[in-house]
């Protein structure tokens, strides 16, 4: 039995002994030294090799002017001019480094440089692990390639993935701008950048911030998601998802956009916009609206596509499609809207139509013109077919005026004092004071002058050839009772501000909404690398093998 037990020890250790020489460290060599001794007292148990050496290791060339070479721990430290040399990606030089072969692992300090094909890492202190192929540092080093300077007080070199990782402060300076980062992936190949915390980017053209975003520092491409912005000196523009290309200043921006313009106090917002800065141009669409600031309020334009042109002083609005408007005492419907800082003047292009107070008015061309000193609404001109209609107060009828041309005035953003010339038509519901219908002014002339007060008509003045009389409300009939070409629009009329958007864009707009939602519970999720990043080499290589 005893005989049995041997021999199955035996064909245990035959059998484990080759699986454990495979997995045994390799030693290191010393192929060259001027001189090997052996001093116990400087070295103990260590041989001691001076001039000229060099050592390899499992692929790795180690070559210094002086080391101390420990046999049985497989372990070396090594002294002035140091450098470790991996295949032709990795350069380690140093005035003192340690190298342990069991465990593949080199320690380099003293003006310690690490060079790859693509950067040059210098430092004081780094760590090289040959077996996850990591290299990192814990004091302030600065990385350099063709584009850029890295600078940070620790970080780490992923030698495969040809990637840097800092986890703590970090600048990157180009020619052209500046990033600043607490958590940064910078790829040396590719110069791809992958922001991962509170980030900025600072250039004399703008400023940017981001908390997630990618930066082709080769390309001077950009996509931002997370908080960002891009702030120029007179706008600021924000978005879900903003793009960026610096080399032409433009920037487009998706879901929840926002636009403010600093110097004229204006706000465009949608769910897309393109910038264009050296033309100083934007475009907007899809829930589209222009806020700007008049008299103390606000006024709303939306279209389904909004265009802002111009420097500051001469800037210009043009608003395309089903275009609505929205200002508290004032609201407006039209095909299209193109209003100019620099005059002052809004055209309200095909089909105008506008309620101010209670009255609506309509013509075939519609301007409001503004006084560009005080910045308040001074004036209305409406051209051909004019036509100003109101319920009357207490009964089914409406008032209506009718003209060829209207001037008028405004006061306190409310129109006072209006003039319609030219084959004018009446027809007016007076009341007195005790609001007993008097009887119904039906008349016509050359001119009529109306002044507003309170939302209401305060006087009416008839001038040249004026052809009428009050009828008792028994004695005009109800056909009589109308102007050809009146058509209320009441129902149209647009009574705040959201009711400028159309149907269709709330509901849009409810879709991106969820949109939103689901991007915001990613926030968190770090952003993954892009194929152009991770075949970055691949791609230069069929390049060349192209030509």
């Amino acid at each position: 039995m005893k005989k049995l037990v041997y021999i199955i020890r035996f064909c245990l250790i035959i059998s484990i002994t080759p699986h454990l020489l495979a997995q045994a460290p390799k030693k290191i060599v010393v192929e060259h030294s001027d001189f090997f001794t052996v001093n116990q007292i400087e070295a103990p148990d260590a041989a001691l090799l001076t001039g000229n050496v060099r050592m390899i290791h499992d692929g790795v060339v180690m070559t210094c002017n002086k080391a101390y070479y420990f046999e049985k721990e497989n372990y070396i430290k090594a002294f002035g001019n140091v450098q470790l040399v991996q295949g032709d990606t990795l350069f380690l030089n140093s005035k003192y480094a340690e190298y342990s072969g069991n465990v593949k692992k080199a320690f380099a300090t003293g003006n310690a440089v690490m060079s790859s094909p693509d950067a040059t890492l210098a430092t004081d202190t780094i760590n090289f692990d040959r077996n996850t192929q990591e290299v990192f540092y814990n004091t302030n080093g600065t990385i350099v390639n063709k584009e850029n300077t890295l600078k940070s007080k620790s970080g780490r070199y992923y030698v495969t993935q040809k990637k840097f990782q800092f986890l703590t402060a970090v600048t990157i300076t180009n020619p052209t701008y500046v990033i600043k980062s607490n958590h940064l992936d910078y790829y040396s190949n590719s110069g791809h950048s992958y922001l991962l915390g509170p980030s900025t980017i600072t250039s004399k053209a703008n400023y940017i911030y981001t908390e997630k975003g990618f930066y082709d520092t080769k390309k001077n491409l950009a996509h931002f998601l997370n908080k960002s912005y891009i702030k120029y000196d007179d706008r600021l523009i924000r978005g879900d998802s903003l793009y960026y290309d610096r080399n032409k200043e433009f920037a487009s921006a998706t879901r929840n956009v926002k636009i403010t313009d600093s110097i004229n106090r204006g706000i465009v917002k949608g769910h897309y916009a393109e910038v264009y800065k050296k033309q100083d141009s934007m475009f907007v669409t899809k829930r589209a609206v222009a806020v700007n600031f008049v008299e103390n309020d606000s006024v709303y334009i939306h279209g389904k596509k909004l265009m802002v042109t111009g420097k500051e002083g001469n800037r210009i609005i043009r608003a395309f499609n089903n275009v609505r408007f929205y200002k508290t005492d004032m609201s407006g419907k039209c095909d299209s809207i193109h209003s100019s800082t620099k005059t002052a003047l809004t055209k309200l292009i095909g089909n105008p139509i506008l309620w101010n107070a209670e009255n609506q008015i309509t013509g075939d061309i519609m301007h409001l013109i503004g006084d560009s000193k005080t910045e308040k609404l001074d004036s209305l001109k409406v051209l051909n077919n004019t036509f100003i209609v109101s319920k009357d107060t207490l009964g089914t009828g409406f008032n209506q005026v009718k003209g060829q041309d209207l001037f008028g005035k405004f006061k306190d953003g409310k129109l006072h004092d209006v003039d319609i010339i030219k084959n004018t038509e009446v027809i007016y519901y007076m009341r007195n004071d005790d609001k007993e219908l008097i009887g119904i002014n039906k008349n016509k002339s050359s001119k009529i002058n109306i002044i507003f007060d309170k939302n209401a008509i305060e006087t009416i003045t008839f001038f040249k050839e004026v052809d009428g009389d009050i009828f008792p409300e028994k004695d005009l009939p109800e056909n009589g009772r109308k102007l050809k070409g009146l058509i209320w629009r009441g129902d149209e009329r647009i009574k705040s501000k959201d009711d400028i958007f159309p149907p269709e864009e709330n509901i849009d707009n409810e879709k991106i909404i969820k949109q939103t939602k689901i991007a915001n519970d990613r926030a968190g999720v770090p952003i993954k690398p892009r194929k152009e990043t991770l075949n970055y080499d691949k791609k230069k290589t069929a390049a060349k093998t192209k030509k």
